[in-house]
């Protein structure tokens, strides 16, 4: 089956809102497990990028924070750090077209976050975009 890949975000914003979880309270996980627990056919995307997002968990989180003005991403909710995480890796790891890897984690957040937390995702990726990578 092939996912559109707004699905395929919030997949991925489920996946990685576990495995945030898991970090938090210092739960052992095994990430392929996580992964093929929360999707019925393989999928590449989401694969790639959970696996991409947690081997460069550190400096995602560090980019985050440069650019999140109101808080540090740890104040944040797990399903607003994951939806963050999402849209930086995007921006910075894939083909995607950087507007839409903007949109679609303002999107995601709308449905899932409140409104402030939606401004500062836009703005903090903007600024990502903007700032780091001068396109």
């Amino acid at each position: 089956m092939d996912l559109s890949r707004m699905k395929a975000r919030k997949i991925a914003m489920i996946i990685l809102y576990q495995i945030l979880l898991y970090d938090k309270n210092k739960i052992e996980y095994d990430i392929d497990k996580v992964i093929s627990d929360n999707i019925l056919d393989n999928n590449e995307y989401i694969e790639n990028m959970i696996k991409g997002i947690v081997n460069d968990l550190d400096n995602l989180k560090e980019l985050a924070n440069k650019y999140l003005d109101t808080w540090p991403l740890n104040r944040l909710g797990l399903t607003d750090q994951a939806i963050i995480l999402i849209g930086i890796y995007e921006l910075i790891n894939t083909d995607t077209p950087d507007i839409v890897c903007i949109n679609e984690a303002v999107e995601l957040s709308k449905k899932y976050s409140d409104e402030s937390v939606t401004k500062m995702i836009n703005a903090m990726l903007d600024n990502i975009y903007h700032k780091e990578l001068k396109r």
